[in-house]
C-alpha cells in the first residue's frame, strides 16, 4: 500500500486562495482521511489525505493519491453525489476550479428547475462521475 504525503502548504495555499476568490471570503477548509480504490482494479483501499469544506449548501472534498494526482467531488446529501467526469487530475488548480465551477453550474441548474416547477419539486440528482 502507498504511504501518500499530506496536503503540502503551497497545495493548501493554492486551494484556500481559489476558495477566496470564488466567494469572497476565507473559506474554512478541514484536513480529513478517505478511504480509496486507487484504481478499479485495486481489491483494496488505500487511506488519501482529503481536504473537505461546505460552502452554499455543498459539501467538497479533494483527495490526494499521489504526488500530484488529485481526485475531487461534490455531494449535497448520500444520494446526491457529483463528480468532474474524470478519475484523476495531475494539475490541483485546474481540478479546484473545475470541481467549482462545475458546482455553480449544477447550483444554477437546481435554482432555474426550482423557479420553473409549478409544484416546488426538482428533477431527480444524478452522478456525474
Amino acid at each position: 500500500m502507498p504511504d501518500i504525503n499530506d496536503f503540502t502548504d503551497t497545495e493548501m495555499w493554492a486551494i484556500q486562495t481559489t476558495l477566496k476568490e470564488r466567494y469572497g471570503k476565507d473559506v474554512e477548509v478541514q484536513l480529513a482521511d478517505v478511504e480509496l480504490r486507487l484504481s478499479p482494479a485495486d481489491r483494496e483501499i488505500t487511506p488519501c489525505p482529503a481536504l473537505y469544506w461546505t460552502e452554499r449548501s455543498a459539501n467538497f472534498v479533494i483527495a490526494k493519491l499521489g504526488d500530484e494526482r488529485y481526485y475531487c467531488q461534490f455531494y449535497y446529501r448520500g444520494h446526491e453525489q457529483f463528480g468532474t467526469g474524470r478519475d484523476e487530475w495531475d494539475n490541483l488548480a485546474e481540478c479546484v476550479t473545475t470541481l467549482l465551477q462545475l458546482q455553480a453550474d449544477h447550483e444554477a441548474k437546481r435554482a432555474g428547475e426550482s423557479e420553473g416547477s409549478t409544484e416546488g419539486t426538482t428533477g431527480a440528482a444524478t452522478d456525474s462521475s
